[in-house]
């Protein structure tokens, strides 16, 4: 027996050991190997909030909430840590920053939120991460007022799920606007990443943007225009990990529109669907960025509560390959809710694109930003909503589509309520979501696919404050709290192969 036989075994024993002993060899991928795969709920999940403020006038509230799964395992527990701020040029090696840390927020069994607060400019990062039966379907919530100040309003965030690659279209570096672009890293060790930006013209030169280091369980925040040599309007950001994974999430401040978090768009598709444009909005400015080697032309509709329609002088958007498209729709929503539609004319281009939407006016504005997003799917949750100033946008960019939706248990008291809505095709169907009967506190809102086509799904959170009308707006994709796992059995031919 060769040595190249004995590592091929060595190898294979290994293997069946970790996965109780799965079949080594790939699948045929045939009709019947799909079937036999399960569905069943992830046994841990991880989130990062980043640092919510740099004003002291900042109130920040977190609610912490898992939706109940059939499946799930047993036990386990869902935590929120600090993370330090750190320098991008520190080396502190590796060592776990989060041993003998308190936690911030613990919650310990599903169905019911949790919630937890902070006050002014020094609330840390916080890096999470949930097992057992509070993995599946984690969400956190981080909603952040300030009653004066650049950036004024309310600020919203979705904690993200760390990965490797992030766009966000919507970024500037125009003068008075600062924003930030917030680096979390939540493992044992460092990692590097890329940030790139494009304008109109392309590609803009940012060297300091390149092999930016974030420390283990830390959290490293970068002032976008420090990267560029001079101010830019309108800018898609591409957020790429060298090595190791981070989550990423962009900060916006304006001296005189406000401020939200600049969410990041779903990946590159033709079709896309921004929803959850309120029906009072006074501004509404779409850009789009096209990452391929082609150029897209996109037909550009709204999703209206009666049917989908072409905005007069907008009726198409052409975006250059590697370059920034940007065109302002102004109050396109006319006095009803909507949300946007974005199809390819004629070939399929994969692109990104948010909007920044305005409401109020003169000196009482305020903005807030909704990416594209993916559909509702089986099931997608946000968190900290209130008994008055929530809406929930559900629009349909195909079939017609059933959706149910669950109001939680409230954070002091409260019983879940339940209620469904069909959502016609081509539409955006607007409501006051349910709300929990004897409800003290904020609850959470779990969306379930019903039947019919797609949903997509935003939810928009009203805190009005002297004359200003500020808001937030979160977008609802699948949570992915269940995955596909085939079924496996052993098969030791491979080791005659």
């Amino acid at each position: 027996m060769n040595r190249t036989t004995v590592s091929l075994i060595a190898a294979t024993a290994a293997l069946a050991a970790v996965t109780g002993f799965a079949s080594v060899n790939a699948p045929d991928g045939g009709d019947d190997a799909a079937k036999t795969a399960k569905r069943l709920p992830v046994e841990r999940t991880s989130l990062l909030c980043p640092e919510p403020s740099t004003s002291d006038l900042a109130e920040t509230s977190y609610t912490a909430f898992t939706p109940s799964s059939g499946g799930a395992v047993s036990g386990g527990k869902a935590e929120l840590l600090p993370a330090p701020k750190v320098l991008t040029d520190t080396h502190q090696g590796s060592k776990d920053r989060t041993k003998g840390l308190k936690p911030f927020l613990t919650q310990k069994a599903p169905g019911k939120p949790v919630t937890g607060e902070e006050s002014g400019a020094e609330a840390p990062a916080l890096v999470g991460s949930a097992d057992g039966a509070l993995a599946p379907g984690w969400t956190v919530q981080q909603t952040t007022t300030v009653s004066a100040g650049s950036g004024r309003g309310v600020q919203g965030a979705n904690c993200v799920a760390p990965d490797t690659e992030f766009w966000f279209p919507g970024a500037s570096t125009a003068k008075g606007r600062s924003d930030y672009i917030h680096l979390t890293n939540p493992d044992d060790a460092a990692a590097v990443v890329d940030v790139e930006l494009y304008g109109r013209d392309g590609s803009i030169k940012a060297d300091v943007g390149q092999s930016i280091q974030i420390q283990p369980h830390s959290s490293v925040p970068v002032l976008l225009s420090t990267l560029t040599g001079k101010p830019y309007t309108n800018i898609t950001m591409h957020v790429a990990a060298r090595s190791g994974r981070v989550a990423a999430a962009v900060h916006s401040s304006d001296d005189k529109l406000g401020g939200d978090w600049l969410p990041a768009s779903t990946d590159p598709a033709p079709s896309l669907v921004l929803p959850g444009i309120p029906k009072d909005a006074t501004s509404v400015r779409l850009v789009a960025f096209a990452p391929g080697a082609d150029d897209a032309d996109l037909k550009v509709r709204l999703a209206s509560p009666t049917g989908p329609i072409t905005p007069a002088g907008n009726e198409t958007l052409h975006v250059k390959s590697g370059m920034t498209a940007a065109v302002d729709l102004g109050d396109v929503t006319k006095g009803e809710p909507g949300s946007l539609l974005l199809t390819p004319t004629e070939d399929a281009v994969p692109v990104v694109a948010g909007l920044r939407v305005t409401r109020g006016k003169g000196d009482k504005q305020e903005t807030a930003f909704i990416p594209a997003t993916s559909p509702v799917g089986a099931r997608a949750t946000v968190a900290d909503n209130r008994a008055k100033g929530s809406t929930l946008s559900l629009v349909a960019p195909g079939k017609t589509g059933r959706v149910k939706v669950t109001a939680s248990a409230g954070t002091e008291a409260g019983e879940p309520v339940t209620k469904t809505y069909t959502v016609k095709g081509g539409t955006t169907l607007a409501v006051e979501p349910p709300v929990p009967s004897g409800l003290k506190g904020s609850y959470a809102l779990t969306l379930e696919t019903q039947s019919g086509g797609p949903v997509h799904a935003a939810r928009m959170l009203e805190l009005p404050e002297n004359g200003i009308p500020m808001f937030t707006v979160q977008t609802l994709p699948d949570d992915r709290g269940m995955v596909a796992v085939p079924e496996a059995e052993q098969d030791l031919d491979v080791l005659q192969k």
